[in-house]
């Protein structure tokens, strides 16, 4: 049997996609600013001279790096509940998640930002009495995001990705949508593919952006 590709099944079903996309890119930008915050921490913890904050927060970072987003989602979301006794939504579980895990590698982009720091410009800001504190505001965190600025984009489109596991506990977003109205229409290939290509649509722009600002800032770093 020859296969006809259905444009009405996309065209009709394109509101609900939207809908979803909506609900992706909302879960992405929360799970994206907490991240930056407990990046930050996470940074300043893993670079802190107490060991044992430094080694807690090591292995939080390793436990989150290196075993999968879905295991980390599912034990949230199932697990968590039975361990702490209380409920956890489908929405508070897939922002937990992902926070960890973005936070985790945000974390090692500031940590390898503020390393990249010369010396001389923190003890610039020594000589000028300023506390550990003020010289991490004022002078460290600046100057090592704009470091990082094309790593954090990077990972950025990363969890913009990754954020398609939560349709596995069922939220609403772009991939959960699309898998029922593929299930519903019995036009897999037809939704799935305008699923990704709107993926797509979102993702390359952002990393077209991510390469600019690396020759950027490799420019100004040669300077």
């Amino acid at each position: 049997m020859g296969f006809t590709f259905s444009f009405d099944a996309i065209w009709n079903n394109l509101g609900p996609l939207f809908s979803g996309l909506l609900t992706t890119l909302q879960i992405t930008g929360i799970s994206m600013l907490l991240g930056l915050i407990l990046g930050v921490f996470v940074a300043i913890f893993r670079l802190s001279r107490n060991f044992f904050v430094s080694k807690l927060t090591a292995v939080y970072v390793e436990i989150f790096r290196c075993t999968p987003v879905l295991v980390q989602l599912v034990w949230i979301f199932y697990c968590l509940p039975i361990v702490l006794g209380v409920e956890l939504g489908n929405y508070a579980s897939s922002i937990i998640a992902l926070t960890l895990y973005v936070g985790a590698i945000y974390g090692e982009a500031f940590r390898s930002g503020i390393q990249g720091i010369e010396q001389d410009q923190i003890d610039a800001g020594i000589a000028l009495n300023l506390s550990a504190a003020q010289r991490m505001r004022y002078i460290v965190l600046p100057q090592a995001v704009r470091i990082v600025i094309p790593v954090l984009l990077s990972n950025t489109v990363s969890l913009f990705k990754e954020s398609s596991l939560v349709s596995t506990v069922g939220m609403s977003d772009l991939m959960y949508l699309g898998r029922i109205i593929s299930a519903s229409t019995y036009r897999p290939i037809e939704i799935l593919t305008t699923v990704a290509v709107i993926y797509f649509i979102v993702a390359f722009p952002v990393t077209i952006l991510t390469r600019k600002i690396e020759v950027m800032v490799a420019k100004k770093l040669e300077r």
